[in-house]
Parts: C-alpha cells; sequence; structure tokens
C-alpha cells in the first residue's frame, strides 16, 4: 500500500515542475526505481491514473526502469554493481571482502518527463 504515498509524493513534484514551466500536458514520466525497492511497477501505475484525473498528468504512462542495487566495500571503499539475484553471494571485485554495504538499490528517481 506504500505504492499509494510514493505516487502521490510523485505526481505532486511532476505537477509541481509542470506549473512552473506552463506545461499542457504531461505525456510520460520516466521513472528509475532500485531493483531491492518493493514497489510494484502496475500498482504504482494504477494509482497514479487515478490520482491524476482532471491534471495536466491525466493519462501519462510511466516509463519505469529498475537499476541494479550498487553495494560498497567497506574495506577497500570499492562501489559496483549486483543483480538482486546475486545480492546473497556477492563480493567485492576488488578484495573478495563479502561483508558489504547497501549503497543504493531502494531508491526511486524522476528522470524526466515529457510534455507538450
Amino acid at each position: 500500500m506504500h505504492e499509494l504515498q510514493i505516487t502521490e509524493r510523485i505526481l505532486d513534484i511532476v505537477l509541481k515542475h509542470a506549473a512552473g514551466q506552463k506545461v499542457d500536458r504531461i505525456v510520460r514520466i520516466h521513472l528509475r526505481i532500485g531493483a531491492l525497492s518493493d514497489l510494484e511497477d502496475e500498482w504504482i501505475q494504477r494509482y497514479f491514473d487515478y490520482l491524476s484525473r482532471g491534471t495536466v498528468a491525466e493519462n501519462a504512462k510511466l516509463a519505469i526502469v529498475r537499476a541494479n542495487a550498487v553495494m560498497r566495500c567497506p574495506s577497500c571503499s570499492s562501489s559496483f554493481e549486483v543483480g538482486r539475484e546475486e545480492l546473497a553471494s556477492a563480493q567485492c571485485p576488488d578484495c573478495g571482502e563479502r561483508e558489504l554495504e547497501l549503497a543504493a538499490g531502494r531508491e526511486y528517481l524522476i528522470e524526466n518527463m515529457e510534455v507538450l
């Protein structure tokens, strides 16, 4: 259910930017969501469709790209990408350390929007 709150926030942000640029219509919003986020793409779009009714974002499509997680090695400070399925066996490619820190993977970012 947290998709609803996040979708509300996304809509607020794009509407503020659209108002500042005197946009007539938002056609597409490009989102990057971390691979470890438990946000469901389908629910984000459904909530967006509902929340955006009557706004310049009505009927806008969300283009969602999933970004790999980024791990950081506390031993050598190396950072590297890992897929969700590789997390359990991940180790630093530079020094072999297995005790790693999550640097990215749960975020959601509005990269840009297509407007008319």
